[in-house]
């Protein structure tokens, strides 16, 4: 048994590391790797592993999304999400997204092994410095969408283009990203915004960091 592993992560050193310790197992090869999320689905859906490993945090498209992009292309690909965030709502957004396990970066190690392992199998994974509920609550709840949760009334394109806005690009950058013409991002823009109630960019901005699309700073 040969389990074919993708790293994206957007710091270099930390890719590097899980890489190392990935590679130092008989039944692992790291098939590929990528900083950005949007190259991430792009290199995933090209290379077919058998385990993608995630982080949220990444330029372009953040992890969930990107999880949710493969995940929709190819069921069998697995997902984990490897990050330094363990609140509820990304953990919640991450399993609706289609992945199959959430560890946090601080117990990446042997723990990331076991998850490894767990989900080839066909099993979810959750790491034990999460409340141990998570799953079961997630499950309970799948499929009931909360009221006035804004975040929630975005398609995956509109979140596309909300976080590439708030990464400061310009209409014409994110069309060039999307291979869309610079009108339809304006169109998006004014959706997106009347959508989540917003005035202004500050608001965007603000809103982005809450939901983890972006980081402060």
């Amino acid at each position: 048994m040969n389990i074919n592993i993708f790293l994206a992560d957007d710091h270099v050193m930390f890719r590097q590391g899980i890489k190392l310790l990935l590679e130092n197992e008989r039944n692992i090869t790291v098939v590929g790797e990528s900083s950005n999320g949007r190259e991430a689905v792009r290199e995933v859906l090209k290379k077919k592993p058998d385990i993608v490993i995630l982080d949220i945090f990444m330029p372009e498209m953040n992890g969930i999304d990107a999880a949710d992009a493969i995940r929709q292309e190819h069921q069998h690909i697995k997902v984990i999400i490897l990050t330094m965030n363990a609140s509820q709502e990304h953990i919640f957004r991450a399993f609706k997204a289609g992945a199959s396990a959430y560890l946090l970066k601080e117990l990446a190690g042997e723990e990331l092994i076991r998850a490894i392992n767990a989900v080839y199998s066909g099993k979810r994974y959750i790491c034990d410095s999460v409340s141990g509920t998570v799953i079961d609550d997630y499950i309970r709840c799948r499929g009931r969408e909360e009221k006035g949760d804004y975040f929630e009334k975005l398609s995956r394109r509109e979140r596309e283009i909300t976080q590439l806005i708030s990464e400061g690009k310009s209409n014409r950058e994110v069309a060039e990203i999307l291979f869309l013409a610079p009108s339809t991002i304006a169109t998006y823009r004014h959706r997106i915004m009347t959508k989540l109630m917003l005035k202004d960019y500050s608001e965007l901005i603000r809103f982005s960091i809450k939901h983890g699309l972006i980081t402060p700073g």
